[in-house]
């Protein structure tokens, strides 16, 4: 089976792992410490802070600049679900934007249609590994007061017109997934910013509102990153920009070969921005042979695996029709009916990457 994600583990993280054991500090610490200021300064930003897993990063986030009830944060309606509790999480109410179609990512005009009296930040989800438009939601933002927060966690790497995401808005947050680009193995999470009263904050919240050992000035959470966790991070950090080149590269030749192919819409990408390809996600037209249902089971039949991110808008997911939320994006509803992903990780072969093409043109149009 051609697999859809294969996390790039080897015997460096092995023995990073075994280093950290032998040493016997296993929470915390310097190996920690270390990953953070490597982190940060790929990221590009002043302080970076690791936590336990990606959602709890853009929660914590969100506490840190006093998101509380009565407050709403705008996020993007075709994301994983995550995005959207996190700020329920804090008390808010998350306010659903549509997607361009064409990116995936919120769209400034209707973040303008959507802002109220009690909107206080905007979630900007860089989905797939493409960056979101940063600098029309930045220009909504400072001008609307409102806190900009990048969703970071599928694009390590990504580039918005030469700057590297996470260092585009007030904070980001990132996870480290064993689906993600790069993991800490398994879970993991961290925050990049610029803000230092947001950073000290930010490390207080993640150990129980602890200031200095056993001093503890306001309620907060465990939610620290293990030193094994910090450990495979900082090995996977390395190999980072080498997995995004084959990523790269791997998208490339799937691009080229199924252009042809006037019933697939390919991953949009500005020449300006770096996409990282955490997703090769294309859009099945109508006109398209077979259903999408159809695809994927005639896919499974050569060997591969594909995925559907994301089959709901979050807006009819049962959690938020209870809640009774609208209709309210068709964009994103018709993106949950369209797209489907296909392999493009860095461990495909040659022989991986044309079976994915052929079985493609072995399809013939309607």
């Amino acid at each position: 089976m051609i697999k859809l994600f294969i996390p790039d583990i080897g015997i460096e993280e092995l023995e990073a792992v075994i280093k950290v054991l032998e040493s016997k500090w296993l929470v915390h610490g310097p190996e920690v410490e270390a990953f953070e200021e490597e982190f940060a300064e790929y990221v590009g930003t002043k302080y970076a802070i690791a936590v336990s897993n990606g959602t709890i990063a853009l929660f914590l986030v969100l506490k840190a600049f006093g998101i509380k009830p009565g407050d709403e944060v705008l996020v993007p309606d075709f994301t994983f679900i995550a995005t959207a509790t996190a700020p329920m999480l804090a008390g808010a109410r998350p306010i659903f934007i549509d997607i361009n179609p064409r990116t995936y990512n919120m769209d400034p005009n209707d973040v303008l249609n959507k802002i109220t009296p009690r909107t206080k930040a905007v979630v900007a989800v860089h989905l797939y590994g493409y960056p979101a438009e940063m600098k029309a939601l930045r220009e909504i933002c400072e001008d609307k007061k409102l806190i900009l927060i990048e969703d970071a966690a599928q694009a390590h790497g990504a580039r918005y017109k030469g700057r590297t995401v996470g260092s585009l808005g007030d904070a980001a947050a990132f996870s480290f997934y064993a689906t993600k680009n790069m993991t800490t193995g398994g879970e993991g999470g961290i925050i990049t910013t610029d803000n230092k009263y947001v950073a000290e904050k930010l490390r207080m919240l993640r150990n129980h509102g602890q200031l200095r050992k056993y001093y503890h000035v306001e309620l907060g959470w465990n939610f620290r990153m293990t030193a094994l966790q910090a450990a495979i991070g900082r090995v996977q950090l390395r190999k980072l920009e080498r997995i995004i080149k084959v990523r790269r590269r791997n998208a490339s030749r799937l691009k080229s070969e199924l252009e042809q192919l006037n019933w697939v819409r390919l991953p949009y990408e500005d020449p300006n921005n770096r996409h990282v390809y955490h997703l090769f996600t294309i859009w099945i037209e109508d006109t398209a042979p077979l259903t999408r249902d159809e695809l994927i089971e005639y896919l499974k039949k050569w060997g591969i695996e594909t995925g559907v991110y994301y089959p709901i808008p979050l807006h009819e997911q049962p959690l938020f029709k209870e809640l009774g939320y609208k209709k309210c994006c068709p964009n994103a509803e018709e993106a949950s009916k369209h797209v489907l992903s296909i392999p493009v990780h860095q461990k495909l072969s040659d022989e991986d990457l044309a079976t994915i093409v052929r079985a493609f043109k072995s399809l013939k149009p309607l």
